[in-house]
């Protein structure tokens, strides 16, 4: 049976500065059924002022008081058959530290950045994620269904961005690395709409960015005229330094990024084709990331 209900997962990509994270995967446990998909343009906004290290959560962020940070997300998937969706992801991204302008002259002055154009905005396309999904087994339990899927992804750097030694990086709006992820789920799913759905991977990642070890759960309910889903993530780095460690050289895109996150979204139709998706979330854990809460709205085009 087709549902649209796919597109509730992609548009809410956070994905923002070195303290910053995704907020969730871009994959469901449904299909969207051969021949059909979903285009979602999504707007998030994020900001925290407090960030975990290791062991503590600290008040604060170096050198900004405050980061903030927008991005708008183009996301589709589409039904290449019954039990294979492909999925595509792009954001563009502007990470923003606020701190006094005398803060920025002297950074700006300093021997260590003068002539290299200190700046508190960091803007640009970020990563673009290509991911097929596979359905390999699905069996009936009473009334409801029960479904194995496997998730192979790419996602890799479309622009020049920069990513640097220095705590100005802090801003970045990503960290340069193409990541190499397999993951596989389990959703059920029952007569009443009710579902849930757990996922569990492995990232590899180039350059100095520590692989890390993925997964997801969701709990949720997909009825005729609205879906809505809570789910928790969690990112556990394999290897990778600590920000408060004596000797870190401040390279971000090596440290270990651990973290546990929480929200949950909301689909209503607007007309037919058209729905509009509302979504927050925020970590409630983490290492080496920022303590933030995101809030987006999208709107799809379902076919």
């Amino acid at each position: 049976m087709r549902n649209h209900f796919t597109l509730i997962v992609g548009s809410f990509l956070i994905a923002g500065s070195s303290f910053s994270g995704q907020a969730q995967s871009l994959v469901s446990g449904f299909m969207a059924g051969k021949g059909h998909g979903s285009v979602v343009v999504s707007g998030t906004t994020e900001r925290y002022d407090n960030v975990y290290l290791a062991p503590n959560k600290i008040d604060g962020v170096p050198i900004f008081q405050e980061v903030r940070v927008n991005s708008l997300n183009l996301y589709a998937t589409y039904g290449l058959s019954d039990k294979i969706d492909a999925v595509l992801s792009l954001p563009y991204i502007q990470s923003k530290g606020y701190t006094d302008e005398a803060v920025i002259r002297d950074l700006n002055s300093a021997p260590a950045t003068a002539g290299q154009g200190f700046t508190n905005v960091r803007q640009g396309l970020q990563d673009i994620t290509a991911l097929l999904k596979f359905k390999s087994y699905s069996r009936e339990i009473g009334s409801s269904i029960f479904d194995l899927l496997g998730v192979v992804s790419v996602s890799t750097p479309v622009s020049n961005y920069q990513t640097n030694t220095g705590y100005g990086y802090i801003i970045a709006i990503g960290n340069q690395a193409t990541k190499y992820t397999a993951s596989g789920l389990a959703h059920l799913k029952t007569a009443s709409g009710v579902f849930a759905t757990g996922q569990l991977g492995y990232s590899l990642r180039t350059g100095e960015v520590p692989n890390a070890l993925i997964g997801e759960a969701k709990i949720g309910y997909a009825g005729p005229k609205t879906y809505l889903e809570g789910f928790a993530s969690f990112q556990e780095s394999n290897g990778g330094t600590d920000i408060s460690e004596l000797d870190f050289n401040g390279f971000f895109p090596s440290t270990r990024v651990n973290f546990l996150r929480v929200g949950g979204s909301v689909y209503r139709p607007l007309a037919k084709g058209v729905g509009v998706v509302l979504g927050a979330s925020t970590y409630v854990a983490g290492r080496n990331i920022g303590k933030s809460t995101g809030y987006s709205v999208g709107v799809s085009y379902n076919f």
